[in-house]
């Protein structure tokens, strides 16, 4: 469903967990549908709903919203196993995901194939069905682009990150359709949130296991002095242009002036972290930027609700 900016957002403490339960088959899949990161995918795609529906709140549809969720995470789950199924020899040689259920061979990989394409075809039925054919559509197009242009692209070129933020910020176009029926303006703000957004979090992520992905042939980054720059270079620049990202919109429409400045002190601070990891490019400011990633998008996008309130 997501790039890898957005999966890989909790894989530890995901892996951790399944590992500390001893290995029983009901955790490993329950470890391999990642649900930390469905979080903050349900996260987004309740925002993009709650933004698109046209509805007062005493009429909202609670009922399409939680079906809305439903389907996205199942969709998120299905294309995390398939991708975890796909690179299981490459997740065994890094040390952050090699206890992974496949990786480390306490799923088979038939059993993991027959798992995922089950969810994924579950979720293109199930938002077709109970939500909007449009956002069954998305959902195909975001997992065929994550599966076989993303994923592969990963030990190619560095220009990866990029191809692989176009699917990872689908879940709030997602969202938005099943509430309004179409794709406007706001959903494309959304968009671009969140596909700035992964460019930042995602290079905290490759610093901190920058070996990790070497060791395993990915490239993610180049190699080289140009390692350095491109980090730097792609922490910096998408975390810049959030912050006109999100204020612009809001002043232009005369948003409250809390909210407003709300949005511009969040903002600010993360474009704080992601220079101080361009410049310092040590794990420390590597692993603050990412805890600072994964606060600033939930508080983003609520900031975004309130404006339309």
């Amino acid at each position: 469903m997501a790039s890898e900016p957005i999966l890989a957002a909790f894989d530890v403490a995901v892996v951790q967990r399944a590992h500390s339960v001893g290995f029983k088959p009901l955790s490993d899949y329950w470890a391999l549908t990642k649900p930390e990161i469905n979080f903050l995918i349900a996260m987004a795609t309740g925002a993009a709903f709650c933004l698109g529906c046209p509805k007062p709140l005493a009429h909202f549809p609670w009922v399409l919203l939680v079906h809305t969720l439903l389907g996205t995470v199942l969709v998120a789950s299905g294309a995390g196993s398939l991708n975890q199924l796909i690179e299981r020899q490459f997740d065994a040689q890094m040390r952050r995901t090699a206890r992974r259920p496949i990786a480390a061979g306490r799923i088979q990989s038939i059993h993991a194939l027959s798992f995922g394409a089950l969810l994924s075809l579950a979720r293109g039925v199930y938002l077709a069905l109970a939500v909007r054919p449009a956002a069954s559509l998305i959902a195909v197009l975001t997992i065929l682009c994550y599966l076989f242009l993303y994923t592969p692209l990963k030990r190619r070129t560095p220009l990866c990150t990029l191809v692989g933020a176009f699917p990872g910020a689908m879940p709030v176009l997602i969202g938005y359709v099943a509430a309004a029926g179409d794709l406007s303006s706001k959903a494309w703000l959304l968009y671009a949130i969140l596909f700035l957004w992964q460019f930042p979090h995602f290079m905290a992520i490759v610093w901190m296991h920058r070996e990790d992905y070497a060791r395993a042939g990915y490239a993610v980054l180049p190699q080289g002095e140009g390692k350095a720059r491109l980090m730097g270079w792609q922490s910096v620049l998408p975390t810049l242009a959030l912050v006109a990202v999100t204020v612009a919109p809001l002043v232009l429409r005369h948003t409250n002036s809390a909210v407003i400045v709300g949005t511009l002190l969040l903002s600010l601070s993360f474009l704080y972290f992601a220079a101080r990891l361009a410049l310092i490019r040590s794990n420390i400011a590597a692993r603050r930027l990412l805890l600072v990633s994964v606060m600033y998008l939930p508080l983003a996008f609520v900031l975004q609700v309130l404006a339309r309130t």
